[in-house]
Protein backbone atom coordinates (compact mmCIF):
# COMPACT_ATOMS: atom_id res chain seq x y z
CA UNK A 1 0.00 0.00 0.00
CA UNK A 2 1.30 3.47 -1.16
CA UNK A 3 1.77 6.22 1.58
CA UNK A 4 -1.38 8.25 0.62
CA UNK A 5 -3.50 5.78 0.39
CA UNK A 6 -1.76 4.19 4.14
CA UNK A 7 -2.79 8.30 5.51
CA UNK A 8 -6.38 8.33 3.92
CA UNK A 9 -7.11 5.22 6.79
CA UNK A 10 -7.39 7.78 9.20
CA UNK A 11 -6.84 11.32 7.68
CA UNK A 12 -9.02 12.39 5.67
CA UNK A 13 -6.78 13.72 2.01
CA UNK A 14 -7.49 17.07 0.58
CA UNK A 15 -6.44 18.44 -2.74
CA UNK A 16 -4.80 21.98 -2.55
CA UNK A 17 -5.19 22.84 -5.93
CA UNK A 18 -7.40 25.14 -8.57
CA UNK A 19 -6.23 22.59 -11.21
CA UNK A 20 -9.01 20.60 -11.31
CA UNK A 21 -8.07 17.64 -14.12
CA UNK A 22 -5.06 16.94 -11.69
CA UNK A 23 -7.27 15.53 -9.05
CA UNK A 24 -8.73 12.11 -10.10
CA UNK A 25 -5.90 10.42 -10.19
CA UNK A 26 -5.23 11.06 -6.36
CA UNK A 27 -9.11 10.44 -5.26
CA UNK A 28 -9.15 13.35 -2.53
CA UNK A 29 -12.66 13.60 -0.86
CA UNK A 30 -12.17 17.24 -0.59
CA UNK A 31 -10.33 20.36 -2.75
CA UNK A 32 -9.09 23.80 -1.57
CA UNK A 33 -8.48 26.71 -3.66
CA UNK A 34 -7.44 30.34 -3.16
CA UNK A 35 -6.81 33.04 -5.35
CA UNK A 36 -3.51 32.12 -5.95
CA UNK A 37 -3.98 28.53 -6.94
CA UNK A 38 -6.92 30.12 -9.46
CA UNK A 39 -4.81 32.78 -10.84
CA UNK A 40 -2.12 29.52 -11.31
CA UNK A 41 -4.70 27.23 -13.06
CA UNK A 42 -6.65 30.05 -15.51
CA UNK A 43 -3.10 31.15 -16.46
CA UNK A 44 -2.82 27.76 -17.85
CA UNK A 45 -3.41 26.98 -21.71
CA UNK A 46 -6.11 24.59 -20.87
CA UNK A 47 -7.77 26.50 -18.84
CA UNK A 48 -8.39 29.61 -20.81
CA UNK A 49 -11.33 28.15 -22.85
CA UNK A 50 -13.14 27.78 -19.19
CA UNK A 51 -12.02 31.49 -18.20
CA UNK A 52 -13.17 33.40 -21.79
CA UNK A 53 -16.57 31.80 -21.73
CA UNK A 54 -16.93 32.60 -18.20
CA UNK A 55 -15.71 35.89 -18.50
CA UNK A 56 -18.10 36.58 -21.56
CA UNK A 57 -21.31 35.04 -19.84
CA UNK A 58 -21.31 37.58 -17.46
CA UNK A 59 -19.68 40.60 -19.32
CA UNK A 60 -22.33 42.71 -18.30
CA UNK A 61 -21.87 41.98 -14.32
CA UNK A 62 -19.23 44.37 -11.90
CA UNK A 63 -15.87 42.85 -11.88
CA UNK A 64 -16.21 41.80 -8.28
CA UNK A 65 -19.20 39.81 -9.37
CA UNK A 66 -17.39 37.88 -12.71
CA UNK A 67 -14.62 36.86 -10.52
CA UNK A 68 -17.14 35.47 -8.17
CA UNK A 69 -17.96 33.61 -11.13
CA UNK A 70 -14.95 32.56 -12.02
CA UNK A 71 -13.92 31.09 -8.71
CA UNK A 72 -17.32 29.13 -8.46
CA UNK A 73 -17.22 28.05 -11.81
CA UNK A 74 -14.04 26.32 -11.00
CA UNK A 75 -15.39 25.23 -7.84
CA UNK A 76 -17.88 23.43 -9.77
CA UNK A 77 -15.59 21.47 -12.11
CA UNK A 78 -13.57 20.43 -8.68
CA UNK A 79 -16.99 19.21 -7.11
CA UNK A 80 -17.42 16.90 -10.26
CA UNK A 81 -14.56 15.06 -9.45
CA UNK A 82 -14.35 15.26 -5.77
CA UNK A 83 -17.11 13.45 -3.63
CA UNK A 84 -17.06 16.05 -0.73
CA UNK A 85 -16.47 19.53 -0.59
CA UNK A 86 -14.70 22.92 -2.12
CA UNK A 87 -13.25 25.48 -0.19
CA UNK A 88 -13.87 29.28 -2.02
CA UNK A 89 -12.26 31.90 -0.67
CA UNK A 90 -13.77 35.36 0.00
CA UNK A 91 -11.70 38.35 -1.43
CA UNK A 92 -8.83 38.93 0.83
CA UNK A 93 -9.18 42.60 0.42
CA UNK A 94 -11.85 41.95 2.79
CA UNK A 95 -9.94 40.37 5.40
CA UNK A 96 -10.56 43.68 8.06
CA UNK A 97 -14.40 44.07 7.06
CA UNK A 98 -16.88 41.36 8.99
CA UNK A 99 -19.44 43.00 7.04
CA UNK A 100 -18.54 43.06 3.46
CA UNK A 101 -16.79 38.75 3.91
CA UNK A 102 -20.55 37.74 5.15
CA UNK A 103 -22.12 39.58 2.08
CA UNK A 104 -19.85 38.62 -0.27
CA UNK A 105 -19.92 34.72 1.16
CA UNK A 106 -23.53 34.92 0.88
CA UNK A 107 -23.06 35.46 -2.99
CA UNK A 108 -20.77 32.57 -3.46
CA UNK A 109 -23.22 30.40 -1.92
CA UNK A 110 -25.91 31.48 -3.71
CA UNK A 111 -23.94 31.14 -6.59
CA UNK A 112 -23.25 27.38 -5.50
CA UNK A 113 -27.28 26.94 -5.10
CA UNK A 114 -28.70 28.83 -8.53
CA UNK A 115 -26.07 26.05 -10.31
CA UNK A 116 -27.37 22.62 -8.01
CA UNK A 117 -24.63 22.58 -5.15
CA UNK A 118 -25.90 22.46 -1.92
CA UNK A 119 -24.00 24.47 0.53
CA UNK A 120 -23.29 21.49 2.78
CA UNK A 121 -20.88 21.01 -0.07
CA UNK A 122 -18.83 23.83 0.19
CA UNK A 123 -16.68 25.41 2.98
CA UNK A 124 -16.11 29.68 2.42
CA UNK A 125 -12.61 30.49 3.53
CA UNK A 126 -12.09 33.83 5.29
CA UNK A 127 -8.50 34.71 6.78
CA UNK A 128 -8.23 34.03 10.45
CA UNK A 129 -8.38 37.74 11.56
CA UNK A 130 -10.55 38.79 14.45
CA UNK A 131 -12.94 40.08 11.64
CA UNK A 132 -12.97 37.03 9.56
CA UNK A 133 -13.09 34.87 12.31
CA UNK A 134 -16.65 36.80 13.33
CA UNK A 135 -17.76 36.78 9.92
CA UNK A 136 -17.57 33.21 10.06
CA UNK A 137 -19.21 33.01 13.53
CA UNK A 138 -21.84 34.47 11.69
CA UNK A 139 -22.29 32.49 8.76
CA UNK A 140 -21.89 29.12 10.99
CA UNK A 141 -24.66 30.30 12.64
CA UNK A 142 -26.44 30.62 9.18
CA UNK A 143 -26.02 26.94 8.42
CA UNK A 144 -22.97 27.96 6.08
CA UNK A 145 -19.68 26.63 7.16
CA UNK A 146 -16.22 27.78 6.99
CA UNK A 147 -12.77 27.24 6.41
CA UNK A 148 -10.70 29.95 8.02
CA UNK A 149 -7.41 30.12 6.58
CA UNK A 150 -4.07 32.29 6.89
CA UNK A 151 -3.81 30.32 10.50
CA UNK A 152 -0.63 30.26 12.06
CA UNK A 153 -0.93 31.12 16.07
CA UNK A 154 -2.86 29.33 19.27
CA UNK A 155 -4.76 32.33 19.76
CA UNK A 156 -6.22 32.28 16.24
CA UNK A 157 -7.42 28.59 16.80
CA UNK A 158 -8.78 29.30 20.04
CA UNK A 159 -10.96 32.01 18.45
CA UNK A 160 -12.01 29.68 15.87
CA UNK A 161 -12.96 27.07 17.96
CA UNK A 162 -14.90 29.26 20.08
CA UNK A 163 -16.59 30.76 17.01
CA UNK A 164 -17.72 26.92 16.35
CA UNK A 165 -16.15 27.10 12.58
CA UNK A 166 -16.27 23.73 11.02
CA UNK A 167 -12.27 24.20 9.88
CA UNK A 168 -9.33 25.42 10.13
CA UNK A 169 -6.27 25.39 8.47
CA UNK A 170 -3.07 26.30 9.98
CA UNK A 171 0.18 26.36 7.43
CA UNK A 172 2.43 24.06 8.47
CA UNK A 173 4.97 25.14 5.60
CA UNK A 174 4.99 29.09 5.89
CA UNK A 175 5.45 28.45 10.13
CA UNK A 176 8.73 26.58 9.09
CA UNK A 177 9.64 29.21 6.61
CA UNK A 178 9.51 31.71 9.20
CA UNK A 179 11.33 30.13 11.88
CA UNK A 180 14.25 28.78 9.41
CA UNK A 181 14.64 32.18 7.85
CA UNK A 182 14.69 33.67 11.79
CA UNK A 183 17.69 31.13 12.49
CA UNK A 184 19.81 31.80 9.34
CA UNK A 185 23.04 30.23 9.64
CA UNK A 186 22.11 28.68 13.19
CA UNK A 187 19.01 26.46 11.79
CA UNK A 188 19.93 22.62 11.71
CA UNK A 189 17.63 20.81 9.44
CA UNK A 190 17.92 17.76 11.58
CA UNK A 191 16.88 18.75 14.94
CA UNK A 192 13.80 20.86 13.33
CA UNK A 193 12.41 17.99 11.14
CA UNK A 194 9.54 15.58 12.22
CA UNK A 195 7.49 16.18 15.12
CA UNK A 196 10.50 18.82 16.05
CA UNK A 197 9.59 21.07 13.28
CA UNK A 198 7.81 23.97 14.32
CA UNK A 199 4.95 24.14 11.63
CA UNK A 200 4.16 20.59 13.05
CA UNK A 201 4.27 21.51 16.71
CA UNK A 202 2.28 24.35 16.49
CA UNK A 203 -0.61 22.00 13.94
CA UNK A 204 0.00 19.38 16.81
CA UNK A 205 -0.49 21.77 19.87
CA UNK A 206 -4.19 22.92 18.13
CA UNK A 207 -4.91 19.03 17.50
CA UNK A 208 -4.34 17.94 21.05
CA UNK A 209 -6.22 21.45 22.29
CA UNK A 210 -8.94 20.77 20.45
CA UNK A 211 -9.61 17.10 21.47
CA UNK A 212 -8.89 17.64 25.12
CA UNK A 213 -11.40 20.38 25.77
CA UNK A 214 -14.27 18.37 22.70
CA UNK A 215 -14.39 21.28 19.95
CA UNK A 216 -16.07 19.93 16.80
CA UNK A 217 -13.65 22.46 14.27
CA UNK A 218 -11.57 20.06 12.37
CA UNK A 219 -7.83 20.81 12.17
CA UNK A 220 -6.46 20.37 8.28
CA UNK A 221 -2.78 20.87 8.27
CA UNK A 222 -1.97 22.71 4.61
CA UNK A 223 1.19 24.25 2.63
CA UNK A 224 3.36 21.88 3.64
CA UNK A 225 7.10 22.06 2.24
CA UNK A 226 7.99 18.35 2.14
CA UNK A 227 6.61 14.84 2.53
CA UNK A 228 8.03 14.61 6.18
CA UNK A 229 5.98 17.61 7.58
CA UNK A 230 2.64 15.50 6.03
CA UNK A 231 4.28 12.43 7.83
CA UNK A 232 4.60 13.78 10.91
CA UNK A 233 1.22 14.65 11.46
CA UNK A 234 -0.92 11.68 10.34
CA UNK A 235 -3.57 11.34 12.06
CA UNK A 236 -4.55 15.10 11.55
CA UNK A 237 -8.29 15.44 10.98
CA UNK A 238 -7.62 16.48 7.37
CA UNK A 239 -4.54 17.53 5.39
CA UNK A 240 -4.22 19.71 1.91
CA UNK A 241 -2.11 18.86 0.33
CA UNK A 242 -0.35 20.23 -3.28
CA UNK A 243 -0.53 17.53 -6.36
CA UNK A 244 3.32 17.65 -6.08
CA UNK A 245 3.57 16.16 -2.68
CA UNK A 246 0.32 13.75 -3.56
CA UNK A 247 2.63 12.21 -6.37
CA UNK A 248 5.58 11.58 -3.98
CA UNK A 249 3.26 9.83 -1.42
CA UNK A 250 1.41 7.83 -4.10
CA UNK A 251 5.13 6.90 -5.33
CA UNK A 252 6.06 5.00 -1.91
CA UNK A 253 5.61 2.74 -0.34
CA UNK A 254 7.37 3.36 3.03
CA UNK A 255 5.44 2.93 6.66
CA UNK A 256 3.03 5.62 6.91
CA UNK A 257 2.21 5.29 11.21
CA UNK A 258 -0.49 7.17 12.86
CA UNK A 259 1.38 9.69 14.87
CA UNK A 260 -1.91 12.04 15.99
CA UNK A 261 -4.86 10.05 18.12
CA UNK A 262 -7.67 12.07 19.68
CA UNK A 263 -7.29 9.35 23.09
CA UNK A 264 -3.72 10.56 23.67
CA UNK A 265 -5.33 14.47 23.71
CA UNK A 266 -7.47 13.42 27.06
CA UNK A 267 -4.49 14.01 30.21
CA UNK A 268 -2.00 16.48 27.79
CA UNK A 269 -1.41 19.42 30.30
CA UNK A 270 -3.41 21.79 28.48
CA UNK A 271 -5.77 24.47 29.94
CA UNK A 272 -8.97 25.83 28.39
CA UNK A 273 -8.59 29.45 26.78
CA UNK A 274 -10.91 32.17 25.77
CA UNK A 275 -10.32 35.72 23.58
CA UNK A 276 -12.19 39.17 23.48
CA UNK A 277 -11.51 41.46 20.47
CA UNK A 278 -8.68 43.07 22.63
CA UNK A 279 -7.10 39.93 24.23
CA UNK A 280 -6.95 37.95 20.76
CA UNK A 281 -5.23 40.92 19.48
CA UNK A 282 -2.92 41.42 21.89
CA UNK A 283 -2.05 37.62 21.77
CA UNK A 284 -1.25 37.58 18.09
CA UNK A 285 0.49 41.01 18.63
CA UNK A 286 2.63 38.74 20.93
CA UNK A 287 3.42 36.38 18.42
CA UNK A 288 5.81 37.91 15.98
CA UNK A 289 5.74 35.08 13.48
CA UNK A 290 2.44 34.67 13.47
CA UNK A 291 1.76 38.44 13.01
CA UNK A 292 3.54 38.78 10.27
CA UNK A 293 3.30 35.83 8.26
CA UNK A 294 -0.84 36.52 8.47
CA UNK A 295 0.14 39.86 7.29
CA UNK A 296 2.37 38.89 4.68
CA UNK A 297 -0.11 35.99 3.29
CA UNK A 298 -3.19 38.95 2.95
CA UNK A 299 -1.09 41.01 0.87
CA UNK A 300 0.07 38.22 -1.29
CA UNK A 301 -3.52 36.93 -1.68
CA UNK A 302 -4.69 40.44 -2.36
CA UNK A 303 -1.85 41.21 -5.05
CA UNK A 304 -2.84 37.56 -6.52
CA UNK A 305 -6.44 39.13 -6.11
CA UNK A 306 -5.35 42.13 -8.19
CA UNK A 307 -3.90 40.43 -10.93
CA UNK A 308 -7.23 38.18 -11.73
CA UNK A 309 -9.51 41.45 -11.61
CA UNK A 310 -6.66 42.94 -14.50
CA UNK A 311 -6.58 39.28 -16.54
CA UNK A 312 -10.40 39.40 -16.47
CA UNK A 313 -10.56 42.62 -17.05
CA UNK A 314 -8.50 42.14 -20.33
CA UNK A 315 -10.86 39.24 -21.45
CA UNK A 316 -14.30 41.93 -20.87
Amino acid sequence: MNQLDQLKQFTTVVADTGNFKQLAQFAPRDATTNPSLILKAVQQPEYAPLLAETVKAHSAEPLDGIVDQVLVRFGLEILKVVPGRVSTEVDARLSFDTAASVARAHRLIALYEAAGIGHERVLIKCASTWEGIQAARILEHEGIHCNLTLLFSFAQAVACGDAHVTLISPFVGRIYDWYKKSAGKEWDEAANAGANDPGVKSVAHIYTYYKKFGIETEVMGASFRNVGQIAALAGCDLLTISPDLLAELQASEAPMPRVLEPKACEGAPVHALTFNEASFRFALNEDQMATEKLSEGIRAFAADAIKLDKLIEGLK
